[in-house]
Order: structure tokens, then C-alpha cells, then sequence
């Protein structure tokens, strides 16, 4: 499994409609930022829908008849094809779509939520693509999987252990399942769900690499909504760090400084939720001038030599998600990581 960082041939959308439309604004700017440097392809599931999103990436001083813009009407559910969408291999020099089983992140958000025609995208996709697909009867999202790109998958069994997704699974079947469908040779597994976390513990918000030896992991501080010393969402950060750093991968601990506000709720700046691109990472923004430059300033400390753009998600974070839920990154079967 290719690293997220290594070469991209593209970035997939399904863009947001019906009761998900407060949503439209993100997509559009993701939509202006993308095509300046890598194809995007953009599902979308009436012409209605595909009228709207041009009429966005319009507001944000994009061009929808972009030569690097792709359209499909594909029959999809929601805005989160990170989760439901392919995951991609590469073996023996060609690339494979895997298509794990979706059912809406077990029922978090209720059960009238549709997820069956998400379930099929990596089939669509892989037809139009031409790429085998390969089906896993297990239940389980790319969210939550992150890739050194050599040989580690770190994620969250509380996620793919999750009795509403996978009932009786358990953690030596798991490492021997990921071993298997994703060639690695290492398994690290982080526990617990930050508070509110209806993904159930999705790793990237939780842990993320930045190079094949390093993660980010956020810190609880002081100026956050997690307290520092007692709260259960420090507990989750602080085990998580201490999880991979036993698995001998460093850790930097990235300062939560703030808090954001949106719908009623109260949201942590946490700005794990980045997408890496061919030269650009996109991270989330919680629309604080202060926060939101810092972390700006962290994560091109992380990724030299690549442009970081923040997107204003509060509408998609009280949704349940970020940027990198929103895209599904297609690997290129060029070798050796982007410059």
C-alpha cells in the first residue's frame, strides 16, 4: 500500500447533496485548489448535483471545466468517499482496487442513514478505471488505515473491532487479515474514541505519518477543550503516542492551542485530518486566525517543500469529519515519493 505522500495519479470526490448540502462550500474550494496541481475526478449523483458543485467551484475562483476535472454520475449515498471508496494496492507492479465492506460506520449515525450504493463505488470506479477489484468481507474504512508506505499499517482497533462492524473478530485475526490483503509486515494497533468521535476512533484523527518513521500525534493542552491531565480524549492521544513509540516509529506531539465553535457544539483545533497531494496539503481550518496559522506553519514543517492551503471545515467537522474524509487519494504506479 503506497504511502499518501508518494506520487498520486489523482484525488476522487463524491460530491455532497440532500441533507449533506452544507457541505457544498468545502467541496468547492477542495474543487479550486485541487486541479492546480493533479487530476480530480468528482462523483456526483444527478445532473442537479453536478450543476451545483460547477456553481460552487465558480464561488471559490475555480474553473468546473478544468482539463484536470473528471465528472461521473455514479449512484452514491454521502460526502465521505475516504471511508467508503477504494483502497489501492500495488502488486507485482499493478495497481489492484480493494473493496472492503461499508455499512455507514456501523450504524453511528443512525440507522435511516443509506450506505448500499457507497458500498458499490469501488466497483464503479474500478471499471472506469480499468483495475481489478478485489472484494473483503470485512467491514472496516481507509480512515483508518495509515501506511508507512514500506511495511507498517498503524490504526485504531477500536474502530475495526467495533462489535457493529465486525461481531466475535479479534485482534489476531485482524493482523493476520491486514498482513495478508496489505502485504505489510507490521501491525500497530492503537485503542479508545475521542469524545464524540462517531467514526469510532478513525486513525486520522489520531495518528498520522508524516515520513516512514515518523507520526504526529496530537497533545491536549491547556488552551484546548481536552484537559491536559485528565480528560479522556488526552488519555486516547497520550496511549496512542505511547503505542507507536513501542513499535519504534518517533512521535511529535502536535499542541491542540484552541477551541471552535460551530452548530452548538465545541470542537478542539485538531488539525490531523490533512490530505497530502503532489506538491500540497489541504488540512482543515477552524476559521481562528491565530490556530489555524500555527498549524499552517507546524504541518510545512512536516511536508517541506509541498504549499499548505487550510479549508474551513466547522460545517464538515460537526458533520462528523475532515478533509482527508471528504478525499480518496488514487495512487500512481510511479515509484519513489512526490516532489
Amino acid at each position: 500500500m503506497p504511502a499518501e505522500w508518494e506520487r498520486q495519479e489523482a484525488i476522487w470526490l463524491q460530491w455532497p447533496y440532500g441533507f449533506e448540502k452544507e457541505l457544498v462550500p468545502v467541496f468547492g474550494r477542495l474543487a479550486e485548489i485541487i486541479p492546480r496541481y493533479q487530476k480530480l475526478h468528482i462523483i456526483y449523483n444527478e445532473e442537479e448535483t453536478r450543476n451545483d458543485a460547477k456553481a460552487a467551484i465558480r464561488y471559490a475562483g475555480g474553473d468546473p471545466e478544468h482539463s484536470r476535472i473528471v465528472w461521473h454520475r455514479f449512484p452514491n449515498d454521502s460526502a465521505w468517499m475516504r471511508d467508503n471508496g477504494p483502497v489501492y494496492v500495488e502488486r507485482d507492479g499493478r495497481l489492484r482496487i480493494q473493496n472492503w465492506e461499508f455499512n455507514a460506520w456501523g450504524g453511528a449515525f443512525g440507522a435511516n442513514i443509506p450506505y448500499s450504493r457507497d458500498n458499490r463505488i469501488p466497483d464503479h470506479v474500478g471499471d472506469f478505471l480499468k483495475i481489478p477489484v478485489d472484494r473483503v468481507d470485512i467491514v472496516h474504512e481507509r480512515g483508518n488505515l495509515e501506511f508507512n508506505g514500506i511495511d507498517t499499517v498503524v490504526l485504531n482497533w477500536s474502530t475495526l473491532g467495533d462489535p457493529d462492524r465486525n461481531p466475535g473478530y479479534t485482534k489476531e485475526q485482524a493482523e493476520h487479515d491486514l498482513k495478508r490483503h496489505f502485504g505489510v509486515e507490521r501491525v500497530v494497533f492503537i485503542e479508545g474514541i475521542p469524545e464524540g468521535d462517531l467514526t469510532r476512533g478513525h486513525i486520522d484523527g489520531i495518528a498520522r505519518f508524516i515520513d516512514p518513521y515518523t507520526m504526529v500525534i496530537p497533545q491536549c493542552t491547556e488552551h484546548s477543550r481536552c484537559n491536559p491531565e485528565s480528560s479522556a480524549d488526552a488519555q486516547v492521544y497520550d496511549n496512542a503516542a505511547s503505542s507507536v513509540e513501542r513499535a519504534g516509529i518517533k512521535v511529535i506531539r502536535d499542541p491542540i492551542e484552541g477551541v471552535a465553535r460551530h452548530g452548538g457544539r465545541q470542537f478542539d483545533t485538531n488539525y490531523m485530518n490533512w490530505v497530502v497531494g503532489n506538491g500540497f496539503v489541504i488540512a482543515g481550518g477552524f476559521d481562528n486566525e491565530k490556530t489555524d496559522e500555527a498549524a499552517r506553519l507546524r504541518i510545512q514543517g512536516y511536508f517541506p517543500g509541498r504549499d499548505i492551503h487550510l479549508v474551513s471545515i466547522l460545517s464538515s467537522w460537526n458533520a462528523g469529519g475532515g478533509i482527508h474524509c471528504h478525499t480518496n487519494d488514487q495512487p500512481s504506479l510511479q515509484s519513489g515519493p512526490d516532489s
